[in-house]
């Protein structure tokens, strides 16, 4: 006979780049299922309801981690941001001073962020319209910090003359825009993996800023 603790562990839904080691076993396994379950049926089409059951607890505990869906949805997309900004940054931190590679170091995090993150770059994309203002304010300022970060790089090899794309801040958003967009389309039993994928996307984004070494 299967244990109650086994039964419930084998509902809980697939982690999510969103939770954190330090977060306690049923918040986590809320984070989860909200991943999971928003993903597919959107933050409106999700239930309180439907996402204890998914962690394999109650309402009531739900309550009791999260004051609301809205603060479960606001959580899981400023961890997300919070994981992109913070990888992007580390890449570019050892990324060394050559134009080019500072700015594939950094196209390289942002594609390997979302290929890892596909369900949370969705909900991200599709669901911050869902958030209250305050809380979208929140996203979207850490949204431009990750977009200044590409936009300084860019600047900063036109400068030095190394790419000579005539918008750079048009140039970086198209870079970003086409990085983030890799979650909607990958598979990861597709042609490519993710190596191959990141390597394309760097070629492409050095295309996007005119680079000549």
């Amino acid at each position: 006979m299967v244990s109650a603790e086994k039964s419930s562990a084998s509902r809980r839904p697939p982690s999510t780049t969103v939770v954190l080691a330090g977060d306690e076993p049923t918040a986590a396994a809320l984070i989860s299922a909200a991943v999971e379950i928003m993903a597919v049926h959107g933050y409106h089409g999700t239930s309180v309801r439907n996402i204890a059951a998914a962690a394999g607890t109650s309402s009531a505990i739900l309550y009791h981690h999260f004051s609301s869906k809205h603060d479960l949805l606001t959580t899981i997309l400023d961890r997300g941001m919070d994981v992109l900004i913070a990888a992007t940054e580390e890449a570019l931190d050892a990324a060394g001073d050559d134009p080019a590679d500072r700015l594939t170091a950094i196209v390289g995090a942002h594609v390997r962020v979302h290929l890892s993150s596909q369900r949370e770059s969705l909900l991200g994309n599709s669901e911050l319209r869902s958030l209250q203002p305050v809380a979208r304010a929140l996203i979207v300022t850490k949204r431009d910090v990750q977009q200044r970060i590409f936009e300084r790089v860019v600047r900063d090899g036109v400068r030095r003359g190394v790419f000579h794309t005539r918008f750079p801040e048009d140039a970086a958003r198209v870079v970003t825009s086409a990085c983030t967009a890799v979650a909607a389309w990958y598979h990861p039993d597709g042609s490519l993996d993710g190596d191959a994928i990141v390597e394309r996307y760097c070629a492409t984004a050095l295309d996007a800023v005119g680079y000549r070494p």
